[in-house]
């Protein structure tokens, strides 16, 4: 004898409840800021003193520069060793803005983290640690809910479509000569200013050190810990990354893009002039270029000559500028 088996049916809200799409996103962006900070600090703190403690007394020998040289090419390793591993953490259909998320998230964090430590020093060595902990929470909270709102879930959306945090190029074979020439544009300013920084120690020598408020030392200070260790080649080797990728994602910016592929094919429709003729007309150019700052040079130190003699004195008299040999020490912020 057959017997009628009736289902059980689901009583209403038992079923399981999906997370809100915009809690998620924050969500995942805070995991991704905090893999990103977590992985500064193993390349750019506990590398380098590992590598200070074990390897630089035996590369010491070989000079400072090869010393840098070798830490930051394993720094370089490691960051890209994270990157990887990173981007199979998130998977292949990560949230829609996820890079956004986690680029503001970033920003976010960083002035928070900021804000505190300035509240943490000011107050003092006893209740500093208590108030950088009370100031960071509260304005991580306060982060939350402003990028909870619909506007700043927008802005999450519109850099992931403008594909800053992409590797993608965008119409990569259409404008290929506009965009290449503006690549080496970009390249020559940043460098140029990248070499420049290189070579006169914009940045200092040593250590950048950090105070925090939650380490003091045996004195009753607070203790400084270092960020980024031989600035004067660590900073413009990171400007210089920063300048590449920059250069790379401005003609792939699908507007930008867009503009130089429109460029070329405006170029094409111009008639140019006989090679013959293009060599004489730049020719003329440069000479004449050369004549006129030949002459402006002569000018600028006749004058400087006359006007600092002792007869007239308008200007004080050139006195030759010895450059420091002094080795700078850690720039303590």
């Amino acid at each position: 004898m057959a017997t009628a088996v009736q289902t059980s049916q689901p009583q209403p809200g038992s079923e399981p409840r999906s997370m809100n799409p915009t809690t998620q996103l924050l969500i995942a962006g805070l995991a991704g800021a905090a893999y990103l900070l977590v992985g500064v600090a193993v390349a750019g703190y506990a590398v380098p003193q590992l590598w200070k403690e074990f390897l630089s007394p035996v590369l010491q020998p070989a000079g400072t520069f090869v010393n840098a040289f070798f830490r930051i090419v394993v720094q370089v390793a490691i960051i890209v060793g994270l990157v990887v591993f990173g981007t199979r953490l998130a998977g292949s259909s990560p949230p829609k803005g996820f890079r956004g998320s986690v680029f503001l998230w970033l920003a976010a964090l960083v002035v928070a983290f900021f804000v505190a430590r300035g509240i943490g020093l000011s107050v003092g060595v006893g209740a500093g640690p208590i108030a950088f902990a009370v100031g960071l929470v509260a304005l991580i909270v306060v982060a939350w809910r402003l990028l909870a709102s619909t506007k700043a879930v927008g802005w999450m959306h519109a850099i992931e479509e403008q594909g800053w945090f992409h590797t993608n190029s965008y119409k990569r074979t259409q404008g290929l000569r506009v965009r290449r020439y503006t690549i080496v544009g970009l390249l020559l300013v940043g460098l140029s200013g990248v070499w420049a920084a290189l070579q006169h120690e914009t940045f200092g020598r040593g250590d950048l050190r950090l105070r925090v408020p939650f380490l003091t030392d045996g004195a009753g200070n607070f203790q400084a810990v270092s960020v980024l260790s031989d600035i004067q080649y660590s900073v413009p080797l990171l400007i210089a990354a920063a300048v590449l990728w920059f250069s790379w994602r401005a003609v792939n910016m699908p507007t930008f893009a867009d503009f130089l592929v429109a460029t070329e094919a405006e170029m094409n429709k111009v008639s140019w002039s006989p090679r013959k003729r293009l060599i004489q007309d730049t020719a003329v150019v440069l000479v004449t270029t050369v004549l006129l700052t030949l002459f402006l040079l002569f000018v600028d130190l006749f004058w400087g000559w006359l006007l600092s003699r002792p007869v007239i004195g308008v200007l004080p008299p050139h006195q030759a500028q010895k450059k420091s040999d002094v080795q700078g020490a850690n720039t303590e912020w």
